[in-house]
Order: structure tokens, then C-alpha cells, then sequence
């Protein structure tokens, strides 16, 4: 260890020392300037700003510059076709010759997505579901449906659709609607036979109402008289009514006349 110590302390150590020193420090400097020299170091060209133009005249930019390019694209509704939206690197960015440039497009053709599951929604759940897809609503027409605005049918120019049938994003389709009013008409029950408290159910469960009751012949309990006859009559050709047709009806003990 001793001899160690007194060996550092020698002119000769000293001297490998200053040398190994001096030759890493030119070794470094020979690895720096070789790279400069290697990558052309403050050298470059500035990136064109191509966002707006359309892509043929980016192109012609790019390819003046001595830049490569790869294009990439989108469809968006309100953009016209073919306009460059992005590109990376950014407007101005130093950049070495050949340097690839990449830039999204407008596409001109829509893509096809797969109808959405609209169907027993209201209108604005399912003008919301559209919207996601990318789906405009042109016309709207109603028919009779218990349920207002309920979505019961759609079509595209023309043709009906379902879910899951693909159409081109941003396409325009026709709705269907349910206007909340019902049927415009129902079956006309018949309720001859029935005592009055069944009537009344029968013609409410039916969207219809009571007329004028009147009893006929000898009536000596008035629960127990059943209707004999009804007006409106249930015939070959009457068998439907307005929804609030009122029916009169005629009750009696005695039995009901034999149907003719």
C-alpha cells in the first residue's frame, strides 16, 4: 500500500495522468464534432404552414421544400373534402431535408356506421343518439301512438331502416313519431247481457263512455238489470267507433231479445 502512495506521488504517474486526461478530452471533442458534421447541426429548412390549404397545393410545398409526406384523414360534416385540418410538425418548425411531414385530410367519402338502437325513444333522446353518430333528422311525421314523440319508424331516402343497417355518417334520415292521441278509432264491444257497473268497465277499458241509460219493461232491482240492447250496435258493418263514442244503453230485468 505504502509503495502504491509513493507511486502516485511520481513524476511518471503524473505524466500518464496529463496524457490519459488530454486523450479523453480529444476523444470528445472528435465525437462532438462528428455528429455536428453528421447531422448538419443548425442546418434546416422551416415547415410550410399547410393547415387550411387544400392537399394538392400542400403537397406542392412540401415537395419545393425537399419534404416528405404522409397523409392521413378524417370526415368532419362542415369541412370541405380534401383540406388539410392538421399537421405535425408544426407551421415554421426547423426541420432537416427529407424530413417526413405528416398531414390529416378531409376524406370525400363518408364513412358507413351502423344505425343506433332509436327505436321506443323519444325524439330527444334520440336526436341526441344521432348527433353521437354523426346522423342528421330531416322530416318528421306523426301517427296514432299512445306515447308522444315516440320514435316508431325511420327512413333513408326513402327506404326503411333498422338497427344496425349501415348508412353513410352525416346522412339524413325521416322520422317516424307516435302523436299521443291512440288509435283514431276502436272496437265497439258488445256489452249486451252485462249488468250496468259491467258496461261502464267494459266501454272505459274500450276508450268509450256511457251514454243516456234507460230501463225498459218492469224493473224491480236495478243491480241486477242487465242491458238488452246498446246504441251504437255491434254489427257486420259497424264494428268500430270514434275513441269518446258514448253508447246508450237500455237495461232490463226481463232477458235480452234473441239476436237476429
Amino acid at each position: 500500500m505504502n509503495k502504491f502512495l509513493e507511486y502516485l506521488k511520481t513524476d511518471t504517474f503524473r505524466k500518464n495522468l496529463l496524457i490519459a486526461i488530454a486523450s479523453i478530452a480529444v476523444f470528445l471533442l472528435i465525437i462532438f464534432f462528428s455528429l455536428r458534421f453528421y447531422t448538419r447541426h443548425g442546418e434546416g429548412v422551416p415547415v410550410p404552414k399547410l393547415k387550411g390549404l387544400p392537399v394538392e397545393q400542400a403537397i406542392e410545398l412540401l415537395e419545393e421544400q425537399g419534404l416528405r409526406y404522409q397523409i392521413d384523414s378524417v370526415y368532419q360534416m362542415d369541412k370541405p373534402p380534401g383540406v388539410v385540418v392538421e399537421q405535425d410538425p408544426d407551421p415554421n418548425t426547423n426541420v432537416k431535408m427529407n424530413r417526413t411531414i405528416y398531414l390529416t385530410i378531409i376524406t370525400r367519402n363518408a364513412p358507413n356506421v351502423g344505425f343506433p338502437d332509436i327505436f321506443e325513444m323519444s325524439y330527444l333522446e334520440a336526436r341526441a343518439v344521432l348527433s353521437n353518430y354523426g346522423i342528421k333528422i330531416g322530416d318528421t311525421t306523426y301517427t296514432s301512438d299512445i306515447v308522444r314523440d315516440r320514435v316508431l319508424q325511420v327512413t333513408y331516402k326513402g327506404r326503411r331502416i333498422s338497427k344496425g343497417d349501415d348508412i353513410p355518417k352525416g346522412s339524413v334520415i325521416s322520422l317516424l313519431l307516435g302523436d299521443g292521441k291512440g288509435a283514431s278509432e276502436v272496437d265497439l264491444p258488445n256489452v249486451v247481457g252485462f249488468t250496468l257497473p259491467e258496461a261502464i268497465f267494459s266501454l272505459k277499458g274500450s276508450s268509450l263512455e256511457a251514454g243516456s241509460v234507460m230501463y225498459e219493461g218492469n224493473v224491480t232491482d236495478s243491480t241486477t238489470a242487465r242491458v238488452i240492447k246498446q246504441y251504437p250496435t255491434v254489427s257486420d258493418s259497424l264494428s268500430k267507433v270514434p275513441i269518446g263514442t258514448h253508447v246508450d244503453l237500455i237495461l232490463s230485468n226481463d232477458p235480452p231479445p234473441p239476436s237476429k
